[in-house]
């Protein structure tokens, strides 16, 4: 029975990936067709049609290379800086008692706040450099990873935290060998949030005192009522999500696979 288990496990694996892949089309194919038939206004709602030359003459221009590219690095290392932070943070807290009695009415008192709404208070402490840019996908990303790990270590079974003070196990090797893998599935969740946190918010940074990034693009082209092109650069974040979390449904299958089986 084995072998027809695995073979079901792989079909249905491989149609929730064509799923994924053909559901934005079946969109974008509809839209076309409803733009083709008058039933949208092609002012405000281009046929794809129409955003896909425009993204050409973007791509070969480079303009729309500069902007991806440079969106792209103040991702990378906001989620870098906000990420390992929170990631170690989260899981301390699930481990130790008095951590979590302490940092946890912090993280409560200050997660419901809008984070677009701090962007002021960045741009007046770091300036409208870069630095403003990766301190807003930083304070995105770290929350859903924070609350995510120390969540994921509050769900594993007390036998084997047990099991390691039995052992004599240290706070590092408890940390390495316990904590981290029993609450990675808890933790991916946390890094997709954060990662779609993140894309949000340098979208809202760039398009406050910054010439390049997607968020920039589709600012300067509201401004000029280039349409087109503010939906060019709104779909290539959504492809850049889209991407991500694509590319960490993957990362996630290949570290824990015991989470997959049970699908």
């Amino acid at each position: 029975m084995r072998p027809v288990r695995s073979r079901f496990a792989l079909s249905m694996a491989v149609r929730d990936r064509l799923m994924n892949a053909l559901s934005p089309l079946a969109l974008l194919l509809a839209w076309e067709l409803a733009s083709a038939a008058g039933l949208v206004d092609r002012r405000f709602f281009p046929p794809p049609s129409g955003i896909a030359k425009t993204f050409v003459v973007l791509l070969q221009s480079g303009e729309l290379w500069l902007h991806t590219w440079t969106s792209l690095q103040r991702l990378f290392w906001g989620t870098l800086f906000g990420g390992v932070p929170a990631l170690i943070l989260g899981v301390a807290m699930g481990i130790l008692r008095p951590l979590r009695a302490l940092v946890d009415p912090l993280i409560a008192a200050t997660y419901p706040i809008p984070k677009s709404s701090i962007l002021p208070l960045v741009l007046l402490i770091f300036g409208l450099g870069e630095a403003s840019k990766v301190v807003m996908v930083a304070i995105g990303v770290f929350f859903p990873v924070a609350i995510n790990a120390t969540a994921g270590v509050l769900e594993i079974n007390k036998i084997y935290l047990d099991v390691g003070r039995n052992f004599r196990a240290g706070r590092w090797n408890t940390f390495r060998t316990i904590a981290l893998p029993g609450a990675l599935p808890f933790i991916m969740t946390g890094i997709k949030l954060g990662v779609g946190m993140g894309l949000v918010l340098i979208s809202i940074a760039e398009m406050v005192g910054a010439k390049s990034g997607l968020g920039s693009m589709i600012w300067s082209a509201w401004e000029t009522f280039a349409v087109e092109k503010m939906y060019v650069g709104l779909f290539v974040i959504a492809i850049i999500g889209f991407a991500l979390t694509l590319a960490l449904n993957e990362l996630e299958r290949l570290i824990i696979p015991w989470k997959s089986d049970h699908r």
